[in-house]
């Protein structure tokens, strides 16, 4: 019953059919993941991508939660006796969390106030009386609560006058006229903590800093964030206070007697010193959900570019972690990026073996029959790509610069240390530089989303919401692109759809003792892989050595025998109809229709025949730094170079030229154009040419524009 009531309110929040959410919500309960619902169940949902169906699921869960939430809040209102049919009505027909708690805090259980301390004195009946403001003789009224606990008229007064306010600062309607002053009017103030200008001067933007609320971008109020919570910054938020306090009058002060004048002044109490402050409270929690909303947004969609970048897939690769006292690490990996060879040449100072080197370098590159070449872009980068560009190979060789950022932290890592235990952190990150190369998906996955260095203020945000939208992405990503079953890790096992860390060890503890699977169906032998698990994982799961092409294929296996049916009405087997554009455009789709099966499957269906296991990434390309600029002060204003987009916020895109310090193209700057959104005009890892604008060598900072010259 409650779930039809969510599907409604759901399918009106995101403009949806309430079948198209019932449906959606029915599929996560029985244990469907994201990206199973998206890819396989499109007649249920009507087609809802992962975004929408991630939408529902959120929605979902949140309209739980508050279910949960009424449920304390009745039951305490309930003790307290003084629950009414109406009031509850109230708590139950509300689903806004926000309405939900003004509802209750008239009956919240609350430490001891002044207005509790002025009722325990029997001074609410008086409140009651000056707050209908009828009565012309108050002064005789007061007379009549004076008593040994109350000694003075002005006593008397000044507790009832706390009691009122306590009531206006508990009434839904001055608490809503206050948040509608702090939306209209609110402005956020930043200001210096006396005394730590020095210390906090990385702040500096933001020692006098004021703008409305809600202009306020969400880097920005996670800077100032940043800075209160570092000690050197006090963040305020306030509205027309003025403006806010008329609007209260008019609405609580009814006549012009001594009684309304004693309600005007509880008025102003309550606004001060209980509503203002607990709704800057509320907006402060409210623009820091927006802020992270926002900046986990960015995290995310750069963390998918990264995850979707460009494979070289199955080459030999010989890999370089770049370095000069301590050389540069080389290794060797097959075409399955396992490692064949490792060793260190000094070919920079202070060894200089350069001759050495080179020799040794290309022998390498005979004898394992090197494809390509990467290059980790840290220390001695722009020297090690000069170095080997200068060798004279035998054969055609790719030269890639790879990002090392977080290859560090998975050397460190104990999923390193299990798959190489016999060799040091210098030999397990060279293997990452040349794994990332051949598959940047395979290889980020091992690595916490937070270490690779994209995103802005991803340490300020919520980190379970911020590590809940990651792994969802890291989920997408895995699945989208689909995972060889023979050679896929553990760790790029463990993100497939229904698998897990417990399946996915499974799987590879399977693989190990018996070998590669031949088949999809063989899955079904790995302990406690139940028939659920299967139905989640198998279509993302690719077995390239199966006597069925549809096992290497996004074709899900329920859907094998209509594939069947497709070639044999055409008078093939699937083995010929797979990869044959001609005879697939043959198929008439119309005829596969059932009451479960609709077009948007057979459609799918259809795309994978002709095309089984389409990698959705784009080809890699081959970048070169300007050899001419190595480090930053080599850098002049005007100067136009070649650089790589290294990661993108919302004040613009940081790219890398080659030296070292990563420079800022403003948002501004992107575009001849007005931009909004940086992510409409650039990509992480796009290939960019750039101008030099401005150049601070004392504080490394680099100022690029795009403008004019995309």
């Amino acid at each position: 019953m409650m779930n039809d009531v969510f599907s409604k309110l759901i399918a009106g929040e995101l403009n949806l059919g309430v079948k198209q959410v019932e449906n959606t919500i029915a599929l996560l309960a029985e244990g469907a993941t994201i990206p199973f619902i998206s890819r396989y169940r499109k007649e249920m949902t009507g087609s809802l991508d992962e975004v929408a169906v991630a939408n529902i699921k959120e929605r979902y869960d949140k309209l739980q939660e508050i279910e949960k939430r009424k449920e304390t809040i009745l039951k305490t209102i309930d003790e307290q006796g003084v629950m009414t049919s109406e009031l509850k009505k109230r708590i139950t027909d509300c689903f806004n969390l926000t309405e939900l708690e003004d509802i209750y805090l008239p009956y919240k259980p609350k430490r001891k106030t002044r207005a509790s301390k002025a009722r325990e004195k029997g001074l609410e009946p008086l409140a009651q009386i000056i707050f209908k403001q009828q009565d012309r003789d108050i002064d005789a009224c007061v007379e009549r609560f004076l008593n040994d606990e109350v000694s003075s008229a002005d006593e008397a007064i000044q507790g009832a006058s706390d009691i009122i306010a306590e009531w206006v600062s508990e009434h839904q309607t001055a608490r809503d006229m206050v948040r509608t002053s702090f939306e209209r009017t609110g402005y956020i103030t930043s200001k210096v903590v006396k005394g730590k200008e020095e210390e906090g001067i990385k702040y500096k933007d933001y020692f006098d800093f004021s703008e409305p609320l809600r202009k306020c971008q969400s880097h920005r109020l996670l800077a100032m964030q940043r800075g209160a919570n570092d000690g050197f910054l006090r963040v305020s938020i306030t509205p027309d206070e003025e403006q806010t306090q008329e609007r209260l009058m008019r609405y609580f002060v009814k006549s012009n007697t001594k009684a309304a004048s004693l309600v005007a002044d509880a008025v102003k109490d309550s606004f001060k010193r209980l509503i203002e402050p607990a709704i800057e409270t509320e907006f402060h929690n409210l623009s820091k959900v927006k802020a992270d909303t926002e900046s986990i947004r960015v995290f995310t969609e750069n963390l998918r570019q990264l995850l979707l970048a460009a494979p070289l897939g199955q080459k030999r690769v010989l890999a370089l972690d770049p370095g000069f006292r301590t050389g540069c690490k080389v290794v060797c990996l097959d075409a399955q990026g396992q490692l064949i060879h490792n060793e260190t040449i000094y070919p920079h100072a202070p060894q200089n073996q350069w001759g050495l080197a080179a020799k040794k370098i290309d022998s390498l590159v005979d004898a394992y029959k090197i494809d390509a070449i990467a290059i980790g872009n840290g220390t001695a980068s722009r020297e090690t790509e000069s170095f080997i560009r200068s060798i004279r190979f035998g054969k055609d060789l790719q030269v890639f610069v790879v990002s090392e950022d977080g290859a560090s932290v998975y050397s460190a890592s104990k999923v390193a240390r299990d798959e190489f235990p016999e060799y040091d952190v210098t030999v397990r990150g060279a293997i990452s530089i040349g794994r990332r190369l051949m598959d940047p998906l395979a290889e980020l996955v091992k690595i916490d989303p937070k270490s690779i260095g994209v995103g802005q203020y991803q340490h300020d945000v919520d980190q379970a919401r911020l590590k809940s939208s990651l792994d969802q992405t890291v989920e997408s990503c895995v699945n989208l692109v689909g995972v060889n079953l023979n050679t896929a890790s553990m760790h790029l096992l463990t993100y497939v759809s229904g698998l897990g860390p417990a399946l996915a060890k499974n799987i590879v503890d399977y693989r190990t003792e018996n070998g590669p699977f031949q088949s999809r169906d063989a899955l079904k032998k790995v302990p406690r892989l139940g028939a659920k698990a299967y139905e989640q994982c198998a279509g993302f799961l690719r077995v390239d050595v199966s006597e069925n092409p549809l096992d290497n294929s996004a074709v899900h296996p329920e859907s094998y025998s209509i594939a069947k049916k497709m070639a044999a009405d055409l008078g093939k087997s699937v083995k010929e109809l797979i990869g044959n554009k001609e005879l697939c455009a043959q198929i008439d789709l119309k005829k596969y229709i059932t009451d479960k099966v609709g077009l948007p499957t057979l459609t799918d269906i259809v795309k994978e025949l002709e095309k089984p296991g389409r990698d959705p990434r784009q080809g890699i390309k081959v970048f070169e730094f300007d050899p001419n600029v190595r480090t930053i002060e080599d850098l002049r204003p005007g100067q136009v170079l070649p650089g790589i987009v290294t990661n993108i916020t919302n004040f613009g895109a940081f790219v890398d030229v080659g030296v070292k310090q990563d420079g800022l193209v403003h948002i501004s700057q992107l575009a001849d154009q007005f931009v909004s959104d940086p992510n409409t005009i650039v990509k992480l890892h796009q290939h960019v040419q750039v101008k030099v604008t401005e150049v601070d060598v004392a504080r490394k900072r680099i100022q690029l524009t795009m403008r004019g010259l995309q």
